[in-house]
């Protein structure tokens, strides 16, 4: 069979076909997971950079 008399020669192939579909089915289920997430994360964070410039021009003077 091809030149490849060892089993284990042919696990090997096997397992990394098949590391590799399981590679790409994980990454087709996961797709876009905690998109909605990230965008709340942007507005806290964007809250917070404000909330510390306030915070600033009151400290400082500004």
């Amino acid at each position: 069979m091809l030149g490849i008399e060892d089993p284990w020669i042919w696990g090997v192939y096997i397992l990394c076909i098949l590391s590799a579909l399981l590679c790409v089915i994980y990454g087709t289920i996961k797709w876009n997971k905690g998109g909605e997430e990230e965008a709340r994360e942007i507005s806290e964070e964007a809250a917070w950079e404000l909330e510390e410039e306030e915070m600033q021009e009151k400290e400082l003077g500004l």
